[in-house]
C-alpha cells in the first residue's frame, strides 16, 4: 500500500528526530521506494553507445584482443603525446600507448602544472549506465584521483561492456557509497548566460570512450 506524502514526511522527519537525538547507533526507519530499479531494454551496448554520443563524445567499440591498438589510435588521433597512467590500469591495454607515446605515472602525485601540461588520461571506470551515456569512476585501480580526469584536455576511458548497467538506480545498487565517486557524462561544458557553449571549463573538452565487449 503507497504512503501518502504527508505519511512519507512524516516517516523522513522521524527519521532525522531519532538520529539528531540518538547519534549514529540510533534506527532509521526504513523509506519504501517503489520505482522500478531496471527497465527492459533490448541492447544496453547499443543504447549506451547512442546516448554517450548524444553529449558529443566518441565512442568506440571493441574486444580485448584489439583494446590496445584501439586506444593506441584514439590518442594518436588526439595527438596525445604525453598521456597519464593511473596506478593499476591494466598494462595489457596500455601496451601500445607505452610504445607510442610518453607516459606520466602519478606516484609520487604529478603537480597541477604537469597535469595542466599533460595532453590526455587514459582511465578505466566501475560503471557504465546506458540510459543517461554516464561513465561512474570511484577513483579505484585504473581510474587514479579526481584531479587526474579533470586538467589534461582529453579523456579516454575504457569500459568494459559487462559493467554498463541500464539506469541509475542499477548504478548505485552496483556502487559503495563510501568511496568518492565523479559522474561524467560526455566532455566538459557550459553554457553563457547567451547560451554560447563553451567547453573544458570544468574539465576535458574531449571524452573519447573505448568499449570492450568481451570482458
Amino acid at each position: 500500500m503507497k504512503r501518502s506524502s504527508r505519511e512519507a514526511r512524516e516517516a523522513v522527519l522521524g527519521s532525522v528526530r531519532s538520529a539528531l537525538a540518538g547519534g549514529k547507533d540510533s534506527p532509521v526507519a526504513e523509506i519504501p521506494r517503489e520505482y522500478h530499479r531496471q527497465r527492459p531494454v533490448e541492447s544496453l551496448t547499443e543504447l549506451f553507445r547512442e546516448r554517450v554520443a548524444e553529449y558529443r563524445a566518441e565512442v568506440r567499440p571493441t574486444d580485448s584482443a584489439e583494446a590496445p591498438e584501439a586506444v593506441s589510435d584514439v590518442l594518436e588521433a588526439a595527438g596525445a603525446r604525453r598521456v597519464v597512467v593511473p596506478e593499476g590500469f591494466p598494462p595489457e591495454w596500455s601496451k601500445r600507448v607505452t610504445e607510442r607515446c610518453d607516459t606520466l605515472g602519478d606516484s609520487p602525485r604529478l603537480s597541477t602544472a604537469a597535469l595542466e601540461n599533460a595532453d590526455a588520461v587514459l582511465t578505466t571506470c566501475t560503471v557504465g549506465i546506458a540510459t543517461t551515456g554516464t561513465l561512474v569512476l570511484d577513483h579505484g585501480p585504473g581510474q587514479g584521483r579526481r584531479a587526474l580526469t579533470l586538467l589534461p584536455d582529453t579523456h579516454v576511458c575504457l569500459v568494459a561492456a559487462s559493467r554498463i548497467v541500464d539506469d541509475v538506480p542499477a548504478a548505485l545498487a552496483a556502487l559503495d557509497p563510501t568511496k568518492p565517486m565523479t559522474f561524467i557524462s560526455g566532455p566538459s561544458a557550459t553554457s553563457d548566460i547567451e547560451l554560447e557553449r563553451v567547453e573544458g571549463v570544468h574539465g576535458p573538452r574531449n571524452l573519447h570512450v573505448v568499449m570492450v565487449g568481451d570482458v
